[in-house]
């Protein structure tokens, strides 16, 4: 048989790699900011772009694309190449793909501090960032089908399913969520509204952790650990069922974020069912990652990049056990909005997906370079420092979480009130948690830096090989038909094209039956008529609510509980939201829920006049002390930018918001009242008048702290039940 010389591209993967670590020490570092935040909230004082609601999002995009995106990135390079005993189908793509991709996470490192948000969890980068991560996700899959077709190896491995199913659904989710009409080069609104933008997002942010953080890393647990142990992976059938019952199931599980939420019961029950069912496959590719190092357990007490792998994969089966007992609504209950969500995320992250990523790195570079690890002792550093790190990381944010719950929903003896209705109560225990939390984190960044230190004196010591050189037959022609005696997925696997396409309808189901009905059928979303638009101002104010991340820390959705009704006031129903673009229901509270905020009635929340708002974005601590919040001066001294405000109206109007000819045109005037009223109630206070004086240039009115004074206050009124004269 003819034997092919060919070359494998190496500095593609060299090139991910580097990217990945460069990205990965600044993701973490802005983490690490954002922990001693909670200790330390006013560090960052008085600059904007480095205040915590626009850090936080910058950090969860470093990580998530920049750290974890580069890392499959250089994973799939250099597993595809060699599975498929071809080079990647075009080195012009390759490099496109690279560079495209991290010019989109300069962009995003520049436009997410300047407070250019859609506010969408894992999707807040604006359109035009969108669309440039469309068209590279693009390139990357026409070079890795490319590549395919072109392939030397008749039968495509199970890694490559994972990368091809990773390809079809994130275009997918990323396309229908990030859906939006734009207001200006860096401005959009989603089209989506309120319970059905809920709905979509965490279809989308679920379902991103299903296929950008899960199904490529297990496409290369199922090269790199076989690799790394010298054996095969332990069961090809487990595969074949693991691969197909998870991309089918996982697609359906979103609306577990949403339980005892104004999302229709019918979907939040499919999201549990779903979710429980989840654990399955799993746990399956779990124990085929682990089964595949059985004999050569005695490896792994001495080789780094094994250790990385068995954390890396018990991470994963913790995760994935914990995420369908969370998604139990009473389960729940207790858990969302809690520090309990942060640590089941971060045991993920940093296990899962860091130390797949460390083991990798550890095993390729050497392998690229013609040498061996520089440092074996320094890379069983890494991982006892960062092993460590994550333990003082992950417990302490479970006791925290489980200090938040009980503390929330604890009534006095006699029942008739709660035992800590002032919020701050919750915030105080657990500080010595946040403590800790800091130090775990402290660690692992360490081990991360050990990590760049052996990995340049490693590259230093070998010879970078570009282009490996490599040859094998070329591949028969042979019948598309299913041959005598092949089995159907075995037949399938020599499908690429076919492949794809029951992938993709596979992770279609879900997404339409749950979806489709939430946005056509009007009776899943009744509507209230006592619901308004945003007055012009409101929406202004909604917009720097938006733009300075306030949804990281605070929700706008009150559950049926009677601890929530309690302190926040009653319930949220489906149609206060219709206006909504996007909603706004956040995923934590390190703040009080704000739903009823413009309310009055309540002991413990709601219903503060416009002076108390002035005070809390001026010096939080001096009216609430202990309070975790950052001081928000800028919105007193900056003046509020009024000039698109009727093209925000007009594009509203598109999105079904019903603002009138005479709306849009008297924005500008509306805008003045109502700004007046509320700058005469905070001139009559004395202690305003004297930050201010009397030469102040721009008149209070025109600032950014009126309006977003007045949207605080309109929250929750629609509905408000009046109180009896």
């Amino acid at each position: 048989m003819e034997m092919q010389q060919f070359q494998y591209d190496n500095k593609i993967v060299r090139n991910f790699i580097y990217a990945s670590i460069v990205f990965g020490v600044v993701g973490m570092l802005v983490g690490l900011i954002l922990a001693f935040m909670f200790l330390f909230p006013n560090v960052t004082s008085g600059i904007p772009f480095l205040s915590f609601g626009r850090l936080r999002p910058l950090h969860t995009n470093a990580v998530i694309f920049a750290f974890v995106g580069n890392a499959m990135f250089a994973g799939a390079y250099y597993s595809m190449q060699r599975l498929l005993k071809a080079r990647m189908f075009s080195d012009f793509l390759s490099k496109l793909h690279f560079w495209g991709w991290q010019l989109i996470i300069v962009a995003a490192a520049i436009t997410l501090p300047l407070g250019y948000t859609t506010s969408k969890e894992y999707a807040e980068l604006e359109w035009p960032i969108d669309i440039a991560i469309a068209l590279i996700w693009v390139v990357f899959g026409i070079n890795m089908i490319g590549t395919i077709i072109k392939r030397r190896e008749r039968h495509i491995y199970v890694a490559i399913w994972f990368y091809i199913a990773t390809f079809v659904t994130v275009a997918v989710l990323h396309i229908f969520n990030s859906l939006e009409l734009p207001v200006s080069g860096l401005k959009s609104y989603s089209v989506y509204a309120g319970v059905q933008d809920a709905l979509v997002q965490w279809w989308y942010g679920h379902n991103a952790v299903a296929f950008f953080l899960t199904t490529p890393f297990l496409g290369l647990m199922y090269y790199f650990v076989p690799k790394a142990a010298n054996r095969p992976v332990y069961s090809y059938r487990l595969s074949i069922i693991h691969f197909w019952s998870l991309i089918f199931i996982y697609i359906w599980a979103g609306p577990h974020h949403l339980l005892y939420s104004a999302l229709p019961d019918w979907a939040q029950n499919l999201g549990v069912v779903f979710s429980v069912m989840l654990i399955a496959p799993s746990w399956g590719g779990m124990i085929n990652g682990l089964l595949t190092l059985r004999g050569v357990w005695d490896k792994v007490r001495t080789d780094a990049v094994l250790k990385f792998y068995v954390v890396a994969i018990t991470g994963y089966g913790m995760a994935t056990f914990e995420g369908p007992m969370l998604s139990l609504k009473n389960v729940n209950a207790i858990a969302h909005f809690t520090d309990w969500i942060i640590a089941h995320v971060h045991v993920g992250a940093l296990a899962w997906n860091g130390f797949l990523s460390f083991g990798m790195i550890y095993w390729i570079v050497p392998r690229i370079t013609k040498t061996t690890l520089f440092s074996q002792k320094l890379a069983n550093f890494h991982f006892w420092i960062g092993t460590l790190g994550i333990v003082l990381y992950a417990l302490p944010m479970y006791v925290a979480g489980f200090t938040q719950a009980s503390m929330w929903k604890q009534f006095k003896a006699d029942g008739g009130s709660l035992e800590y209705g002032n919020f701050l109560e919750t915030v105080t225990q657990i500080i010595p948690m946040y403590w800790m939390r800091a130090i775990g984190g402290t660690l692992y960044l360490v081990g991360v830096l050990v990590m760049v230190y052996n990995v340049i004196k490693t590259v230093k010591q070998g010879s970078a090989v570009q282009d490996d050189a490599a040859e094998a037959p070329a591949l028969a022609v042979i019948s598309p038909n299913r041959l005598k005696g092949e089995k159907w997925h075995s037949w399938l696997e020599r499908k690429p094209i076919q492949f794809t396409i029951y992938t993709t309808v596979a992770i279609l189901i879900g997404g339409i039956i749950q979806i489709l009905p939430t946005i056509f059928v009007k009776s899943n979303i009744p509507t209230i008529a006592a619901v308004k638009p945003y007055t012009p101002l409101e929406l202004q104010g909604r917009d720097i609510y938006i733009r300075e991340g306030c949804v990281s820390c605070h929700s706008q959705l009150i559950r049926p509980f009677r601890s929530e009704v309690e302190r926040y006031g009653d319930y949220s129903r489906s149609g206060e939201y219709v206006y909504d673009h996007p909603f706004l229901w956040g995923s934590k509270r390190t703040g009080p829920d704000l739903h009823r905020e413009g309310v009055p009635g309540k002991p413990f929340n709601g219903g503060r006049d416009d002076v108390w708002h002035f005070n809390h974005m001026y010096d939080p601590q001096s009216i609430s002390p202990g309070s975790l919040m950052p001081r928000y001066q800028w919105l007193i001294k900056d003046k509020l930018d009024n000039s698109m405000i009727q093209k925000k109206m007009e594009v509203m109007v598109t999105l079904g918001v019903p603002y009138t000819d005479a709306d849009i045109a008297n924005a500008q005037k509306s805008i003045e009242e109502q700004a007046s009223k509320i700058e005469s109630k905070l001139l009559a206070n004395s202690d305003i008048n004297k930050v201010f004086g009397k030469d102040q240039e721009v008149p209070l009115k025109d600032r950014e702290i009126v309006a977003l004074i007045a949207y605080l206050q309109r929250l929750g009124t629609d509905t408000a039940v009046k109180p009896k004269q």
